[in-house]
Formats: C-alpha cells, structure tokens, sequence
C-alpha cells in the first residue's frame, strides 16, 4: 500500500549515501591537493571508481536499503555496518592487488574514516526524518479495524511491515464478542463507528466484518466515503481456503494460486536464462578448458574408466537429463544410481576424495546449465529413486521440480547439503527450495552465487 513511498525512501538513503562518499573525495582532493600529482592522477580516480562499485554492489546484494530492513533503525544500522566493513575490506584488497602505492596512505586513511563518520550522521538523520514522518500529518495514516477477529489480529502486523506511516488507532467490536487482552484499544459498538472515526481523524476503515455477516456495513460503507474516509473490507477467505493463497488477476477477474511465483513471469525467466549462459559459457571457456585435461589425467592413472560419471536425475516439471560430474569414485560401481554417498565411503577413488571436498567434481555440470537442462541456481537434482522415495515422505516435495535443478541453491548456503539421513532434512530441504521459488529474484541468484563461492572457500563439514 506504501510502496511508492517506500521506494521514495529507498532512493532517498541510496543516495544520501553516495554524496558522502564522494563529497569525501572530493574535498580529501582539496585538501591532499599537494599529493595529487598529474602522473598519478589516475589512480585516483581509479580509487574512487571502485569505492563507489564496492559499496553499491554489496549493498545491493545484501539488501542493505530492502523494505523490511530500512523500516527498522536496529536492523538498518546493523546491516550497514556488515557493509561498511565489507566495503573497507575489499578496497584494501583492491590497494593491496593493484599495488597502487602512489596512492597517499594518509589519504586513504582519511577516506575509509570519515566515510564511516558520514555512514553514522546519515543514519542518524535518517532517525529524524522517520520520526517526522511518524508525526506527518500529511503522510500519517490513522486506520480502523472493523471486527476482533483472527484475520483483524493479523493486519497490525501487515501494517507494521507495509511502511511507517500508518498506525492502527483501535479495533472497533461489540462488547460481547471481545474476550482477551490486545495491544490496542477496542471500541465498543458497531453503531457509532462513523461518528469515533470523525473524532478521531480517520483516514480508512478496514472491515473484517463482510457485509453478508452483518447488513450496516453496506450504509458505514457509503456514508465514509461521503466523509472522506476511505473503507476497505478484508474478506476471510479460510471459511473455504485452509492455507495462505497468492491472489493475481486477470483483467478483473481474482486468480488464486497456492503460491507466488515470480519465475512464471517470461521475462524473468529471460533474465536468468541470460545469467546461466554468460557464466556457464565463461567457465566452460577458461576453466573446464584447462581443468579437464588435468583432472581426467589424474582420474585415468588412479582409476582406469571415464573421466565422467553420467547419472539420470530428475529435472523440470518431472523430465529426466544425465547429470554431469567427474568420476570420483570407482568405474563400474553396481551401486552408483541407488546408493548416495556417504561419509568414508569405500567406493570413493584419493583423487575423487579431494575433488568432492573442493566441489571440483561438480564443475561439468555447467554443460549442462549451457545445454538447459540445469541452472547455476535451483533445487539440487536428486537420482530418480530419491525422487520416488521423498516424494512420499514430504507432501510438497514435487513442487520443487516446478524450476530447473542448480548447481548450487538456498538450501545448499543454508546447511543443508551432503547426506540424508533423516525425513527432517530432507523437508528442510524441500522448505528451502519452495521458499526460493516463491522469492526469486536476479540479485538472490547473485547473492547464492557469492555465497557458494564463499562456503567454497570456508570448507563444507557435509562435503564428502
């Protein structure tokens, strides 16, 4: 309902950030003026091209400037700071690999201080200027709730997420039907809720009392709009629908659907399409090309038989593709489309051993996010008889195979990779999947992406 005005904000901060940034720049220029020599003028200007990428990119990625963070002081200040020390870190690591050491080390002292001084005024005058809107009268947003309900005990939380300016002045019931303490004033008596509304400013009247339950709200309804207040009823749809629904339309008609999902949408499908061949291409051309030869080399003197081990896996809405990835364990294995690995598991090869640990023995498998049969990031793909087998322990798992499998996704930067060995895991798996497919976006996919890498790094305890 505020989401314009949320993006207004959002805009706001983003910017507000970059003119302290480079308003920093610019008078440290003024004032090491002396040092800023014409045959170094280009590392300079280099430094404060990447300052700025190294703080928009993170902050984009980790949402630093997202809705339900900005809306929050604690949580807005907390992430800028993760930030604000990602940013630090990586300009060092960029002064540090350039070796840009014309570079005034008192100036970039200066820079990464005062950027943080800056950092802390803007959020503190971000605190004023959300406290002004709090008090707006011209922004502010007085509602009423008609009902005490469970769907009416609901909406303050909604509005609470919504945005900043709205605040639920009291719930309006008959005295008989309110039976527990709440958060916030109840007024009794249906009949006078016109004339409380005027005396208290009100700017819009939620009703969880349809009209079929109860015949005045069809008058409250016509005589609010007569005194400019907007009224809005909130049907309860669990009377028929026991689970939450995404509600779309089509011209004016309501769609219902169990879920939202933003990758039914053909340009973004487009979009991630685009992602998987870039990358996928970037990697087949300077790193299968060369990692192949020496990874097949040493999989052929440990263990006669093929380079790759080709496995029948389940992939989108039920299809089948051969998943790709270097051989890592030994040729002719009765067991490999039945057994999935396991810790110390015998029919490992040295060599695979290590790959596995490294998730070098997945690289293959970005021939098939070329082909697209996968996808850099999506539901890992199961064997077939896994498929079978989960499909009856967890009621939801086949919507998981409503995207194309990843070489990497949520679930797996959550934890949850390796071995099963308990139902547990595997609905926290199918939950981590179904949260992906119904929050899909470009920058998640990025995020994961970074996030795979860093684990990478780290060293996984579940890789085997």
């Amino acid at each position: 309902m505020n989401r314009q005005f949320e993006r207004y904000l959002q805009i706001t901060l983003v910017l507000l950030d970059l003119l302290v940034l480079n308003s920093i720049f610019f008078i440290c220029q003024i004032i090491f003026k002396t040092h800023l020599l014409t045959n170094i003028a280009n590392a300079y200007f280099n430094f404060w091209v990447v300052s700025n990428i190294f703080w928009i990119a993170p902050s984009f990625i980790l949402r630093t400037y997202a809705g339900k963070i900005i809306l929050s002081f604690e949580y807005f200040t907390r992430r800028t700071i993760q930030v604000y020390t990602l940013w630090m870190i990586l300009v060092l690591f960029y002064l540090f690999f350039s070796f840009e050491v014309n570079i005034s080390r008192l100036f970039i002292i200066s820079i990464i201080t005062s950027f943080g001084f800056g950092l802390l005024i803007n959020r503190f005058l971000y605190l004023g200027i959300r406290n002004y809107y709090k008090k707006s009268d011209h922004i502010f947003k007085k509602v009423l709730i008609l009902g005490y309900n469970d769907t009416a005990k609901k909406l303050p939380k909604y509005f609470e997420e919504d945005g900043i300016n709205t605040q639920l002045i009291a719930y309006v019931e008959e005295e008989g039907n309110v039976h527990e303490l709440t958060h916030y004033p109840v007024h009794t008596g249906l009949d006078n809720t016109l004339q409380f509304a005027k005396d208290m400013n009100i700017n819009e009247i939620f009703s969880t009392i349809t009209p079929e339950q109860n015949k005045s709200i069809y008058e409250l309804m016509f005589q609010s709009e007569k005194e400019c207040i907007r009224f809005k009823i909130v049907p309860n749809l669990s009377v028929f629908i026991t689970r939450d629904v995404h509600i779309e339309y089509f011209g004016d008609l309501p769609i219902l659907s169990l879920r939202s999902e933003p990758l039914d949408d053909v340009g973004n499908r487009i979009k991630k399409r685009a992602l998987d061949i870039v990358v996928s291409t970037f990697v087949i051309v300077f790193v299968l090309s060369w990692l192949i030869p020496v990874l097949g080399l040493l999989i052929i003197l440990e263990s006669r038989g093929p380079i790759f081990f080709g496995q029948l896996r389940t992939g989108k809405n039920k299809s089948t593709f051969k998943c790709l990835k270097f051989r890592s364990m030994k040729a002719n294995n009765k067991d490999a489309d039945l057994k999935q690995a396991t810790r110390n598991d015998s029919r490992v090869t040295a060599i695979g051993r290590f790959i596995r640990k490294t998730s070098l023995d997945e690289f293959p498998q970005f021939i098939n996010v070329f082909k697209g049969e996968m996808s850099l990031v999506g539901p890992r793909p199961h064997m077939l008889k896994h498929t079978t087998d989960y499909s009856k322990v967890v009621d939801d798992y086949m919507i998981r195979q409503f995207l194309k499998p990843g070489i990497t996704g949520w679930a797996q930067i959550n934890g949850y990779r390796g071995e099963i060995t308990n139902p547990e895991q595997i609905k926290m798996r199918v939950n981590k999947d179904i949260w992906y497919l119904e929050n899909w976006s470009l920058w998640l996919d990025v995020k994961i992406l970074f996030l795979t890498v860093y684990h990478v790094l780290k060293g996984n305890k579940n890789a085997f």
